[in-house]
């Protein structure tokens, strides 16, 4: 008998805040270019304010949440945990994740006071996007956001790296992670960042445990990881981590190892205008293809076009129909 769903997923909730901004902006508000920043609130808000005079786009994401939608988008199962207030930016949140059909453990949760997580998005004309996130609420994501039965009734478990950040969050990942594995539910996980891999390294390990069922990562991620600048030496360190893994490489394509060969995925040829999002929709639409009986190379073909289709684009997100289109293409 088929599980419920195709993908259980867990990560931060984030309302992404998108503005185009030039790098001397950046170097003015003294902001490291092209990685996640951490920052606290008050940080955020002083950036905030040096910002007001941009147009800004809003939307609901978090890492693992924009993979999480482009599953659903692409007609898959989906259900997601995670935690926000009971605030403005909270309740936009859940109706987003509900208007894309996800199911999730907010529908019927009991909210608390405090602020739901943002994350500033700065997109420079190079197409490159620099993240400034206060978690908020989201950093106290902890195993009762967990929904046990939905996990067991799950064909996969998709962990988001960035979890690594709080001591809760992580142990929620594990805790995740070992009741994927006593039920028979494959177990995968993003590295999400460079700078996850770079500070926090031991913690994924523990994320990862005695080995996953299927790892992402960039090309960056994956040597950080190994802590190498040899590809080969990258790839050789995920096969002891991971039964099979996906690394993406921007516009020369992504390289994929199904357990036993090394598949090479070519990239569409594509003008990027902002890379918000390539690695997550790259995972939802791989974890779409091998849930839908593709083979490894079919949804590492399909994740290549979704992503290199997304980069053309402001945002995290594809329309439904825009995503959708790419299975018949």
């Amino acid at each position: 008998m088929g599980r419920k769903y195709d993908v259980y997923g867990v990560g931060n909730a984030l309302v992404d805040i998108e503005y185009e901004v030039s790098p001397d902006l950046l170097q003015k508000l003294n902001i490291d270019k092209g990685v996640m920043t951490l920052l606290d609130e008050e940080t955020q808000n002083l950036i905030l304010e040096n910002l007001q005079s941009f147009d800004c786009h809003k939307s609901c994401g978090g890492s693992a949440a924009n993979t999480i939608v482009a599953i659903s988008q692409l007609g898959g199962k989906s259900f997601y945990s995670c935690k926000v207030a009971n605030d403005e930016f909270g309740h936009f949140y859940i109706q987003d994740l509900l208007n894309c059909q996800v199911d999730t453990n907010l529908k019927d949760a009991d909210l608390q006071s405090g602020i739901t997580g943002k994350c500033l998005v700065l997109v420079t004309p190079d197409a490159d996007r620099t993240m400034n996130t206060f978690l908020g609420i989201t950093g106290e994501l902890s195993i009762n956001e967990l929904v046990p039965d939905a996990i067991a009734n799950s064909e996969y478990l998709y962990i988001e790296g960035y979890l690594v950040t709080s001591p809760t969050a992580k142990e929620a990942a594990i805790k995740a992670r070992d009741i994927a594995k006593n039920a028979g539910v494959k177990t995968t996980m993003s590295l999400s960042d460079y700078n996850m891999v770079k500070f926090f390294k031991d913690g994924l390990l523990d994320m990862i445990g005695n080995g996953l069922d299927f790892i992402f990562a960039n090309e960056s991620e994956a040597l950080g990881l190994a802590e190498t600048e040899d590809f080969q030496v990258a790839i050789d360190k995920l096969k002891i981590l991971s039964k099979a893994f996906a690394i993406t490489r921007g516009a020369k394509g992504s390289v994929i190892f199904d357990g036993e060969n090394i598949i090479e995925i070519p990239a569409p040829q594509v003008k990027a205008i902002d890379t918000v999002g390539a690695g997550d929709m790259y995972a939802g639409a791989f974890l779409y293809g091998i849930t839908h009986g593709m083979t490894y190379e079919a949804a590492g073909t399909l994740a290549s076009k979704s992503a290199s289709q997304i980069v053309t684009t402001y945002g995290p997100r594809l329309t439904t129909q825009e995503l959708k289109a790419l299975l018949t293409d």
